[in-house]
């Protein structure tokens, strides 16, 4: 996948192109049948499959008191949106700038000037331009007079009722459904940081962990105990994950991530990893003694080899 970040960066000539454009927080299954549909179209008509999406949420510039919190950073999307086929991601920097283009100036300057779109898909809800103006009647009408087709894609509804959605994971994550939010991700949710030194209870315990940044990518889910994966250069590892404020222990940031790598022992200081949670074994529990404490932590171990089966 070719990544371009601002409509400049697009070289003259690219194109035609099927186009769609969306936020793609996540990339979930809803996204990726959008992207499969833009696929279709596009092999069809011989047309580049490009995504248009943003470097931000564009409320955290029009309304940043409503702006939920992103489940991925920019990195992990355009990772993601590479692992669906699309030939092309196109990355608009949300400012002041392109908040202010008019809906018509927009769809004009973006997709038939630079992309040379043919066929546009989007939601129904769709909206674009300054003030969010532009919705997709103004878009239909755009297309019969610029040469190009608008397909509005329908909700991907889970079991017939809610809609795929990233406020859906997100209410997941924070209740710690993190298999369900995999069902609807299509992929595992994962937080990437790097590696620094804590305070080596961990180590003392008998269970050194390789604790991340409190600065990491990826939106960490509800506190607790998971079982799941650690990837450092490509390398996966099965891990016992503990995310909270270690209520056994005083000092301890919120939202720690901290994850023990089975039968292991790893340098991984200063190493930029993947952490994925593939399920919760508990929630976070103070403990009253150290022997109790490495009792549970001896369980999750054992729970986190069930699980994941190794």
């Amino acid at each position: 996948m070719k990544t371009f970040k601002g409509l400049a960066a697009v070289p003259g000539g690219f194109g035609p192109a099927a186009v769609t454009i969306g936020k793609f927080d996540g990339v979930h299954r809803g996204h990726r049948e959008v992207i499969a549909r833009l696929r279709e179209i596009a092999e069809a008509q011989k047309l580049a499959t490009t995504v248009v999406t943003f470097d931000r949420n564009p409320l955290a510039l029009l309304a940043p008191d409503k702006c939920p919190e992103s489940l991925v950073s920019v990195r992990q999307k355009l990772e993601l949106l590479a692992t669906t086929g699309v030939d092309a991601t196109v990355l608009l920097p949300f400012d002041r700038a392109l908040a202010s283009v008019p809906a018509t100036e927009f769809v004009e300057r973006v997709l038939v000037d630079t992309l040379q779109a043919k066929a546009v898909l989007v939601g129904s809800d769709f909206r674009y331009g300054a003030r969010g103006a532009g919705d997709v009647a103004l878009l239909i009408d755009l297309g019969a007079h610029f040469g190009f087709t608008v397909e509005v894609v329908d909700d991907v509804a889970e079991g017939g009722e809610r809609r795929v959605s990233s406020t859906w994971v997100r209410e997941l994550l924070a209740e710690g459904e993190v298999r369900r939010a995999t069902e609807l991700l299509g992929h595992t949710p994962t937080v990437s940081g790097i590696v620094v030194h804590g305070a080596a209870r961990g180590r003392e315990l008998g269970y050194p962990t390789a604790n991340l940044t409190p600065e990491s990518e990826g939106l960490i889910p509800a506190d607790g105990v998971y079982a799941g994966w650690l990837t450092d250069a490509g390398t996966r590892y099965p891990a016992a994950i503990s995310v909270g404020d270690n209520p056994t222990f005083e000092g301890v940031p919120k939202k720690q991530v901290e994850a023990y790598v089975l039968d292991r022992e790893l340098d991984l200081y200063d190493h930029v990893v993947d952490v994925e949670f593939v399920e919760r074994i508990r929630g976070m529990v103070a403990f009253t003694s150290i022997p109790d404490l490495i009792d549970t932590i001896r369980d999750d171990v054992e729970r986190t080899r069930g699980i994941l089966g190794v």
